[in-house]
């Protein structure tokens, strides 16, 4: 029977796990491998970026592990440009140490701007207003806990964005309907069974029972636009995963 909010894992907690857990999360070939499609997920929310903010200078990565999201981001826009490295200030957040100097490595070898590292919950983060032109945060968001923690942060991005930056997202996502929830739990739990066995399936499952209190897309997307985004978007969404975000007016 799932855990009610109050029952599920405390930050420290959350954060003793991800301190040993660097080397999963620093492949760009698979990308977090529990998470289904990650690999794409990963493609579509660099190329969303590029193509929404061209000349973006500045990137939060809120949860940003060992860095796979900026990492993908940068080389792409460099790519993009023909050129070596672009020059863009990132603030990486996570709550994780070896995670944020893992990533700090990384990202500061595709970035000639500034690599600045926040060991943080992402609720007590402070920035500006109009600070960033791209913010991503992916698999971080399912960590929130009630619906005024989950509307307080998406006032936030909105806050910290400049006009016309956007914001991406790619999670754990729920479903409304109980019925169909159990089709795509059932999906997810056979794709990791396929990935690995059984075994793994109830680890990676209770884990997400004790630490993760995910919302569906519908109500994410509904809350993104009362925090006062007036474009959202959905890159992909497969089983209990998507890729998705929203954009900021000019």
């Amino acid at each position: 029977m799932p855990r009610d909010l109050w029952e599920k894992s405390s930050v420290e907690e959350i954060r003793e796990r991800f301190d040993g857990d660097v080397e999963r999360f620093s492949h760009l070939e698979t990308g977090q491998a529990a998470a289904m499609d990650s690999p794409l997920g990963l493609e579509l929310i660099s190329a969303a970026s590029i193509a929404c903010c061209p000349a973006a200078d500045r990137l939060l990565d809120l949860g940003c592990g060992a860095g796979n999201f900026s990492v993908k981001l940068l080389t792409d826009s460099a790519a993009a440009r023909s050129i070596e490295r672009v020059r863009c200030d990132v603030d990486l957040v996570d709550l994780s140490q070896p995670m944020l100097d893992r990533a700090n490595e990384r990202v500061s070898a595709v970035t000639t701007g500034a690599v600045r590292t926040h060991q943080a919950d992402l609720r007590d983060l402070r920035f500006d207003d109009g600070s960033f032109d791209i913010i991503v945060a992916a698999a971080v968001l399912h960590h929130l806990r009630s619906e005024d923690d989950w509307r307080t942060v998406f006032g936030e991005l909105y806050r910290w964005l400049r006009p016309g930056g956007c914001v991406w997202i790619f999670d754990l996502v729920e479903q409304e309907t109980p019925a169909l929830r159990a089709i795509m739990w059932e999906r997810y739990a056979e794709y990791l069974r396929t990935l690995r066995d059984e075994d793994y399936r109830k680890t990676v499952f209770e884990y997400i029972d004790r630490e993760d209190s995910p919302r569906p897309l519908m109500t994410q997307l509904a809350w993104l636009t009362d925090a006062g985004f007036e474009t959202t978007e959905v890159l992909h969404k497969h089983a209990c995963f998507a890729a998705y975000g929203a954009i900021k007016s000019s």
